[in-house]
């Protein structure tokens, strides 16, 4: 294993979400305080568009995980009990801690248009994308092979490229139900 991995892996779990949490609410204070300098209305508009994406990879975990993911009565719905890869899983591996957390920092990014805020986020998502490799890490431990199959089929945080790849397969899937020919 590469020593920077070793590393990271060897971090406290919680480090740096935590840091990266703090960075965003910083953007989240500065957006306001810069609110009334951002040059740009267009840029702020799909910033806001960029935050309602995020915003939906945010939430929409919460409740595939309640219904699918075998949780156990009175307990957060982050108390997986089964490999969940359907739905927003689909997609991408890591909606809520990953591609929200870029989408909403780079959406603050474009509303705020200040350069802090911008410094702020790019460090923000970088360490959320360094949090993505860990949480794969985890899960390959907590679900092993069925993990490691799933990592083959759903990018970590490409929501583009999950939304490509589910559709072929579903495409794939119903040709091969309806006795179709080609499944390329």
């Amino acid at each position: 294993m590469q020593e920077w991995k070793r590393v990271l892996y060897d971090l406290n779990p919680y480090l740096l979400s935590s840091i990266g949490g703090a960075l965003f609410i910083a953007q989240i204070v500065l957006t306001l305080v810069f609110w009334d300098l951002a040059p740009s209305q267009a840029l702020r508009y799909v910033g806001m568009a960029v935050w309602t994406a995020g915003a939906a990879f945010a939430i929409i975990p919460i409740f595939v995980f309640r219904s699918r993911g075998n949780v156990p009565k009175g307990k957060s719905y982050m108390h997986t009990t089964t490999l969940v890869d359907s739905g927003i899983y689909a997609i991408v591996r890591h909606p809520q801690a990953g591609a929200a957390g870029i989408l909403l920092s780079l959406a603050l990014m474009l509303i705020a248009q200040h350069w802090l805020v911008v410094v702020l986020g790019v460090v923000a998502m970088g360490l959320t994308y360094l949090d993505t490799l860990k949480a794969d890490q985890y899960c390959i431990e907590k679900f092993g092979d069925d993990y490691v199959r799933y990592m083959e089929r759903v990018p970590r945080l490409n929501f583009v490229l999950g939304a490509v790849r589910l559709a072929r397969r579903r495409k794939q899937r119903d040709a091969v139900t309806s006795g179709g020919g080609d499944t390329r």
